[in-house]
């Protein structure tokens, strides 16, 4: 079950990573939602590895420089990764929403939340680059195995 967990966290940083790089050669013709989207793709992820580890995590909505991205994105897979590599996947925790709501779920839920959630909007994402006349990114699971 880890080393399937690893795969779909290199999956998830694979494909953000190519909506990161097109998105900033084409930064001048999108739209302001499409920068959102894939800061809040990656905060998100920090947040649900931040949960897990009970550190500090990011505002889910703020926005970064382009040009940390990717550097985000990288962080967020090793971090995932380790998580993976030293958890229980089974394990409860107890978390806290953003609205200060408590939550309990398993370090397994949590990671595949995050995953889910990557693809999500990316989905959205690549909507929002089509509207625009930018060639979409094909991001299924199937394309990265093949």
């Amino acid at each position: 079950m880890k080393e399937k967990l690893i795969d779909l966290f290199e999956y998830t940083y694979h494909y953000n990573s190519k909506i990161i790089e097109v998105i900033s050669e084409k930064i001048s013709e999108v739209e302001e939602k499409t920068i959102s989207l894939i800061n809040h793709t990656l905060s998100a992820q920090q947040v649900w590895n931040s949960r897990i580890l009970n550190e500090k995590s990011f505002e889910v909505w703020q926005i970064y420089p382009i040009e940390k991205l990717e550097e985000i994105n990288k962080h967020n897979l090793q971090k995932s990764i380790l998580i993976v590599e030293n958890s229980d996947l089974d394990e409860k925790i107890e978390y806290q929403n953003s609205r200060g709501e408590r939550f309990e779920n398993t370090v397994f839920e949590m990671l595949f939340q995050a995953i889910n959630h990557s693809t999500y909007h990316r989905g959205q994402i690549n909507s929002l680059l089509k509207q625009k006349g930018i060639q979409p990114i094909l991001t299924d699971y199937i394309f990265y195995k093949r």
